[in-house]
């Protein structure tokens, strides 16, 4: 499809990495003080198919809880304060909330297409007042569809009727990326909001 004669883009922010921080690491140094136990816990509950589908919103936490304590081998307590913390470590990358309402004054239009669990969603809407600067909000855990899935990004355009050619999709993963750049999405890596900033400009964005 070819470029609209609209000057004005759609820019699509993931979350996670992007606008909240994601830092898995310290969350598991802040509940487990053993480095066994960490790796055990990043092998087991973060880096396990059951994560994806926490964030498909297709597994119950409860049920991620008894799966996870199984597989590991720790208490369901455990696991439970686990996906308890996670919410409250998303906290939010100030520069990148400024880039976001500095576009807001510009003819762009701004969306967010994250993965991201039930609850972490939930906590994120209730402490930060920042949804009012996206024309759209698309949550995997909302739509059961995740993030490289192509049907999730098909999902984006086809709810908000956007031009593939005049979206500009920012994520901190190159899979997610490369899922995006298939079907005609530009994409912006994003490293950090300094840089992201200039692929904006270099863009015609900003």
């Amino acid at each position: 499809m070819p470029r609209s004669e609209d000057s004005s883009f759609n820019i699509v922010f993931d979350l996670g990495g992007v606008v909240f921080r994601w830092q898995p690491e310290v969350i598991l140094r802040s509940l487990f003080e053993d480095a066994e136990t960490q790796d055990c816990v990043r092998a087991g509950i973060l880096e396990h198919p059951d994560w994806e589908e926490l964030d498909r919103g297709t597994l119950e936490p409860d049920q991620a809880i008894e799966r996870g304590a199984d597989r590991t081998g720790l208490p369901q307590q455990d696991i439970e304060r686990l996906l308890g913390a996670v919410p409250r470590f998303l906290t939010p990358i100030d520069e990148t909330i400024n880039l976001i309402r500095n576009l807001t004054v510009s003819n762009n239009r701004l969306y967010v297409l994250s993965n991201m669990h039930v609850a972490s969603i939930k906590y994120l809407e209730e402490q930060h007042d920042i949804w009012n600067m996206f024309d759209g909000v698309v949550i995997s855990s909302r739509i059961q569809k995740v993030k490289p899935e192509i049907e999730i990004y098909e999902h984006l355009l086809a709810t908000y009727q956007l031009n593939a050619v005049d979206t500009i999709f920012i994520d901190d993963l190159q899979e997610n990326l490369e899922a995006a750049s298939s079907i005609g999405i530009q994409t912006i890596r994003f490293v950090d909001p300094d840089q992201c900033r200039r692929a904006l400009v270099d863009l015609n964005c900003m």
